[in-house]
């Protein structure tokens, strides 16, 4: 992976409109919907009538055609095919018409485009502590396309500016337009100044957030989960702040709220409402952590090197509010190594030592244990952290290396 290029794409999707493509993330109403009041506009097998929305659906046919095609996409069918029935469980009554694409990007992101195609990025794979969460941010993506927000939103723009066409824009993806081809991480940045187009007012945003919770609601999940995320991802942004000594960048995804608590009120109040007493609910977090555990790793890894120690910190410590254990653990050493200002050796030395203490500590922690231990002058012990690398990773590159050590 290119980190470089990927710090471009990064700013590119928060400057560049992704920020505002982030629709569970932007907008607080300032009247409160009723989730009750909330029926979906559209049903199954729907498709546009009128000439300008059938123009649209054209366009995003072609963006979907890139998206599918881009080299950032995970393929696992074992994920991909979890991500498919869950927009079809709480994807409301088009969700079988739903297709949803992940892509490999660790930030907070998730869209859904005007046919009813939704991309959603790692990085909020790797925040949601449950299944229940993840269907909250699904369902509230399914919530705008079932109360035709993106045609509402860009019939409005057209109307107050002079805004480009949509096909103009949808030409830039990817340099399709110029022949020239951009790289994956570029295409991808520029979907977000696509859906710039369709900026959803507060009352969209409330709508969504009230359709969502109802239909969580409707298939078992906890409602309340969808103010828990909103709360974690709160807590990120400020932890990342606090550590750079900064406010939070441009083009955060709180640029467009004016009152973070209305919407916190919100949220938690229709939760409250919908939640029926005695009903049993689940958050199913045992078997989203089994679906999502093989690329566990890969998610915390790429987290933890883009350098912002202040939000990583904050995330693997929400993570473990669930319990601890060698992964994140692991990780939470990384964050140091990584940083690397004086005492952080011992921070993370701390940190490999506690992984290598559960059973499903990685074998890297037990490689950075036996070096911590080797500087410590503990030879012996360092000497058996190392051999239970090796075993554990007999073909690693530095194999060779770490046998010398062990003599």
């Amino acid at each position: 992976m290119c980190l470089r290029c990927f710090e471009v794409s990064r700013r590119s999707l928060l400057i560049g409109g992704g920020a505002a493509a982030a629709s569970l993330s932007t907008g607080i109403a300032e009247a409160r919907v009723l989730p009750k009041d909330m029926v979906p506009l559209v049903g199954p097998g729907y498709r546009p009538t009128e000439r300008d929305e059938m123009g649209l659906w054209k366009e995003m046919d072609r963006v979907e055609e890139e998206i599918a095609g881009s080299n950032l996409l995970i393929t696992d069918p074992h994920i991909t095919g979890y991500l498919r029935d869950l927009i079809g469980t709480v994807g409301g009554p088009a969700a079988k018409d739903f297709r949803i694409y992940l892509a490999r990007i660790p930030e907070f992101n998730a869209m859904m485009f005007p046919t009813g195609f939704a991309v959603v990025f790692s990085g909020l794979l790797l925040r949601m502590r449950n299944e229940a969460q993840l269907a909250g941010v699904i369902a509230h993506e399914s919530g705008h396309f079932l109360r035709r927000h993106m045609i509402r939103s860009w019939r409005d723009q057209r109307r107050k500016t002079d805004i480009l066409s949509i096909a103009a824009m949808v030409a830039g993806v990817g340099g399709a337009g110029a022949g020239v081809y951009l790289g994956d991480y570029v295409q991808l940045a520029q979907l977000g100044t696509i859906l710039s187009l369709f900026q959803y007012s507060r009352a969209m945003e409330a709508e969504a957030d009230a359709m969502g919770a109802k239909l969580i609601a409707e298939t078992g999940y906890p409602p309340m989960e969808m103010a828990n995320i909103w709360e974690q991802l709160i807590g990120e942004e400020n932890s990342s702040a606090r550590y750079r000594g900064k406010h939070r960048r441009r083009g955060s995804i709180f640029d467009t709220h004016p009152s973070e608590g209305s919407r916190m009120v919100d949220l938690r109040t229709d939760a409250a409402e919908i939640t029926i007493p005695g009903k049993a609910y689940d958050n199913h977090r045992a078997r989203y952590l089994a679906t999502i555990g093989p690329i566990r790793p890969m998610l915390l890894d790429d987290q933890v090197k883009l350098n912002d120690p202040g939000a990583s910190e904050y995330l693997i410590e929400t993570l473990a509010q669930d319990g601890w254990d060698g992964l994140l653990r692991f990780y939470e050493g990384e964050i140091w190594r990584l940083r690397n200002r004086p005492g952080d050796d011992v921070r993370a030395d701390q940190s490999y030592a506690a992984a290598v203490a559960y059973p499903d500590a990685p074998a890297d922690a037990w490689r950075w244990h036996g070096i911590s231990l080797m500087k410590a002058g503990r030879t012996g012990e360092a000497k058996a952290a190392l051999a239970r690398y090796l075993r554990m990773k007999p073909d690693a590159p530095d194999a060779a290396w770490v046998r010398q050590m062990v003599g």
